[in-house]
């Protein structure tokens, strides 16, 4: 088997794990099938505990270590003047032991003036050890990865209103290297970047003080990333997530959060096959549109993605998934949370439902959280995360006070 086509079997062995298509039934019809295929999938992998239980939702929540991934410029509304959090997810612990995703995010307030924040996050998803096994022997052991380093900084702009921005760096190392051919394993890199808003409010509601937020968020808004050598571009899995959150007090020290997001990949629909007369001409349309898909950039794929689906607006409307969940809270320091997860059956067929829960001290916070697929067969189900956070303010003033 040649290096580039082994090179191809991994990334597609990858792609499989981790795509949006896991949770895909078998009797589906194969003509209306049709999810959104992108590179680098493990990046949209909810990475902690909290947001994973409500449903993966985090849009418009109060402001956290993790708001990295779901809105960045959520900082800057943080209570706490820093904080930092680990988070570690098993990945289809069903299938295999030795896939999973570990994250580190924090954010960093600046100044006395408590409306700036700078923000960083790293993630690695390893999927686990491959071993291959060509013909005529000399099979290799390899250990597949993907990781993401990022910054970024938000700023108020009003007493409700505040913006975000994140710079992201990303590699992919799916191949290897074949000594005997002389060639050498190289990864796939790309940049990107998130642009993000958020705004909060405090309604009077009969005799209570209410909170009604709204948060959006465009995220891997960047470059192509391009496997084999640059023989297989990918575009990185852009997505715009919109969501609302309202808490309300139920006594003193209760407190209930319901939240909704409502997520769209902004990537252009891959051309199908089968889409096309079975024709010589239609053959060359086929490869036509092929090309140009593949040629297209990531910044003409986003606005492309609102009108390319086969199936006219709507199949554009099934490419939009849904998380609602609430949040139950005591005191700010026990956290029971529940959510479901919606994608259309055509496009993926991820439905579960979500529980975790979370304690807190002054110095450190633990959550934990659990899925339960909708569908038994599916890989997903039993998915654990756990997220250890740690607020500086507690630990100064833990030491402070000695």
């Amino acid at each position: 088997m040649k290096l580039s086509l082994r090179k191809t079997v991994i990334a597609t062995l990858a792609a499989v794990l981790v795509s949006h298509s896991l949770g895909a039934q078998d009797n589906i019809k194969n003509d209306e099938f049709n999810p959104i295929t992108t590179g680098v999938t493990s990046l949209s992998i909810a990475p902690d505990a909290r947001g994973a239980s409500m449903g993966d939702l985090g849009a418009a929540t109060d402001p956290d270590a993790n708001s990295q991934f779901w809105n960045p410029s959520k900082y800057a509304f943080a209570y706490s003047q820093a904080a930092v959090s680990l988070s570690y997810t098993p990945w289809l612990r069903k299938l295999v032991n030795d896939i999973f995703l570990a994250n580190l995010s924090g954010y960093w307030k600046l100044g006395s003036s408590d409306n700036q924040a700078i923000s960083a996050s790293l993630r690695y998803f390893s999927l686990g050890e491959v071993q291959t096994n060509p013909v005529g022997g000399g099979g290799q052991s390899l250990n597949p990865y993907e990781m993401s380093i990022d910054v970024g900084y938000s700023r108020k702009l009003s007493e409700k209103f505040s913006m975000g921005v994140v710079f992201r760096y990303i590699y992919s190392d799916l191949g290897f290297s074949d000594s005997y051919a002389g060639d050498q394993s190289t990864g796939a890199s790309a940049f990107s970047a998130d642009i993000s808003g958020y705004y909060t409010t405090y309604p009077i509601i009969g005799r209570n003080e209410c909170q009604w937020s709204w948060g959006w968020n465009i995220s891997n808004i960047g470059s192509k990333v391009s496997y084999n050598n640059g023989e297989d571009p990918a575009f990185l899995p852009t997505n715009l997530r919109l969501g609302t959150a309202f808490t309300f007090p139920l006594a003193d020290y209760h407190n209930l959060t319901i939240g909704l997001d409502a997520n769209k990949l902004l990537v252009p629909a891959k051309p199908r096959e089968s889409d096309f007369e079975d024709t010589p001409e239609g053959q060359r349309q086929y490869l036509d549109a092929l090309e140009d898909w593949e040629n297209m950039s990531s910044f003409t794929g986003i606005f492309k993605s609102f009108s390319d689906a086969p199936g006219g607006f709507k199949e554009e409307l099934r490419e939009i998934s849904w998380s609602l969940g609430a949040e139950y809270s005591y005191n700010n320091q026990f956290f029971l949370r529940a959510g479901y997860f919606y994608e259309n059956e055509f496009k993926g067929n991820r439905k579960y439902f979500s529980l975790g829960a979370g304690f807190s001290l002054n110095v450190v916070r633990l959550d934990a959280s659990y899925m339960i697929a909708a569908a038994q067969t599916s890989p997903l189900d039993q998915t654990l995360r756990f997220s250890l956070t740690f607020d500086m303010d507690g630990l100064k003033d833990m030491f402070g006070r000695r």
